[in-house]
């Protein structure tokens, strides 16, 4: 709900700072004072295009702030998580503000929690927080979705909503893979151009560790002669028989010294070491004639390996990858090659399916279809008895529901919905988006909310107008109807008429008064004694009577 309202240099006002609680706050003050310029602040909030002309004379640019708390406005809350505006940090995201600035010179800038953003985003979130009824641009009544979401709401129906949702994005799926499917047209010759290409690719050892040995065992190859003669040295001086080795020298060492080593037995260590390293001597020398045995020349086996891995590196070069993603390469053909032969096969599995999920949205649709007829009744009935309450006696209120169109499956459901209203009998029964009086389709606003008592999500409800042209009973009735609806949602409402004003949680005054030549309009809350000063005076006008005062108390004290 909204909690408070900062405004400076806009229109009239100077600077003025409005808190708001739950319930009714109504809004009064002189005719010209500047009450609705409240309403026009939040509807710049809201994200309507920038008018130089509120800016206060004198001054560069109109500031205009308000704060939300989120408890109450989880879809809100969804949207600036979407939008990575959600200020997480501070009490746990529950606050939310709109800041906007309008310049003398036609330009304006809006903020989110201090991001800024654009006014279409303003208008987005502005939606989820606030409805301002009275002005058409300002109606979110007035759209079909709008009137489509507080239908279902009013009627409870999220569970069979939720059904046709599901079913909906299920049939779009299939339908979506079937046209993707027939948009390959005939793929005969993609299908040989694969197979080609797979039955080369096929033909080798292509997984990376393959080719890894391929490559080392040809380096081996290559480099045989010199391999073989290093290995034939080394074994000649380690162990060979023509000269004396290092064997035999190792050997003699030891028996030298074990001749005097009664003399010295720390010789006994030598021993020891000389010993270990004869061990790691021989271990070495029979490696080495391991690997001189592995290295016969083989010129047919060198050339078969040279092939190979020419082989894979031309594959390489044709499919544009390096020799180590050859197989992913095989495996992604093999996968392509698979799809499209089973794409027929596929196809007419998905004409079934496509079939069954027609069906399952159709029923799905169907029984939302009667939930929505069943609550349309209901509501068309109830608004139309508030509607001649609220003073359009004769007056009548109809939800029409009318079949969609569209061809893929809708998720809203099989139909739209329109809100009809005659404001008075013998009247055809009109388009509420069409209906001329701002009072009359405030009132109708009103009785639609009071209606459904909260059927929508939004959590702010603003009246302005609502009470023009009525009175007496009447404006009493209106103000009953409004204090009802504040008990459900927060609700605003800037009127001229006592008995509404009565009504209220809270009261705000909009005065004017000249300074140094130039009106400029206040706002102040009302404590008690000052709320009846003001019925008093919207009872009796400039001069303010007892008997007014007393019938302001009387009204006050008639509030329950």
């Amino acid at each position: 709900m909204l909690t408070l309202l900062t405004i400076k240099d806009f229109a009239v006002v100077r600077a003025a700072e409005l808190e708001f609680g739950a319930g009714l706050t109504v809004i009064s003050g002189e005719t010209g004072a500047g009450k609705s310029l409240l309403v026009d602040a939040l509807g710049f909030l809201s994200g309507l295009r920038a008018d130089s002309g509120m800016v206060r004379h004198g001054a560069e640019r109109a500031e205009l702030s308000a704060q939300f708390d989120l408890a109450d406005a989880l879809p809100a809350r969804d949207w600036l998580r979407e939008q990575d505006m959600l200020d997480e940090g501070r009490d746990e995201g529950d606050d939310c503000q709109l800041r906007r600035t309008l310049r003398a010179d036609g330009g304006s800038r809006a903020w989110i929690n201090g991001r800024p953003a654009t006014l279409a985003q303003l208008g987005e979130l502005a939606g989820l927080l606030v409805e301002i009824h009275g002005q058409h641009e300002h109606q979110a009544l007035l759209s079909k979705a709008s009137q489509l979401a507080l239908l279902d709401g009013f009627g409870g129906h999220e569970a069979a909503l939720t059904a046709v949702e599901v079913a909906a994005a299920h049939w779009n799926a299939l339908l979506r893979e079937r046209e993707a499917l027939s948009k390959q047209g005939d793929v005969s010759e993609r299908i040989a151009y694969l197979e080609h290409q797979f039955a080369e690719l096929q033909r080798e050892a292509l997984e990376p560790e393959a080719i890894a040995e391929l490559g080392a065992t040809h380096r081996r190859h290559a480099h045989a002669a010199a391999l073989i003669a290093a290995c034939d040295g080394a074994f000649a001086r380690l162990a060979g028989e023509d000269a004396p080795s290092m064997t035999r020298q190792l050997q003699q060492t030891r028996s030298e010294l074990m001749r005097v080593v009664e003399h010295e037995p720390r010789l006994a260590d030598i021993d020891a070491l000389l010993d270990a390293a004869s061990i790691q001597l021989d271990e070495a020398i029979a490696l080495i004639e391991r690997i001189r045995e592995d290295l016969d020349l083989d010129p047919a086996q060198f050339e078969d390996m040279e092939r190979r891995l020419g082989r894979i590196h031309d594959l390489a070069r044709k499919h544009r990858v390096a020799p180590e993603q050859l197989a992913t390469q095989r495996d992604a053909v093999a996968a392509e090659l698979d799809s499209l032969r089973s794409a027929g096969q596929r196809v007419t599995a998905l004409d079934g399916e496509i079939a069954a999920a027609r069906k399952q949205w159709q029923s799905a649709a169907g029984k939302l279809t009667e939930a929505r007829t069943k609550t349309a009744k209901a509501l068309s009935k109830s608004t139309t008895a508030l509607i001649g309450e609220l003073g359009m006696g004769g007056g009548k209120f109809e939800v029409t529901l009318e079949p969609n169109a569209a061809e893929r499956p809708d998720a809203n459901g099989a139909e739209r919905v329109e809100f009809l209203v005659s404001a008075n009998a013998g009247q055809p029964p009109r388009p509420l988006r069409k209906v001329a009086s701002g009072g009359e389709l405030s009132r109708i606003s009103l009785a639609i909310e009071v209606a459904a008592l909260g059927g929508d999500l939004v959590p702010t409800m603003v009246f302005d107008e609502v009470d023009s042209g009525i009175g007496g009973a009447v404006a009493e009735i209106v103000g009953q109807k409004l204090r009802a609806l504040g008990e459900k949602r927060q609700a605003l409402c800037v009127t001229h008429l006592p008995q509404v004003a009565a009504q209220g949680h809270a009261h705000y005054r909009v005065s004017k008064a000249a300074s140094d030549g130039v009106t400029q309009s206040a706002v102040e809350k009302l404590d008690a004694k000052a709320r009846a000063e003001e019925l008093a005076r919207m009872l009796g006008g400039v001069e303010v009577s007892k008997e007014a005062r007393a019938a302001a108390k009387r009204l006050l004290s008639n509030v329950d």
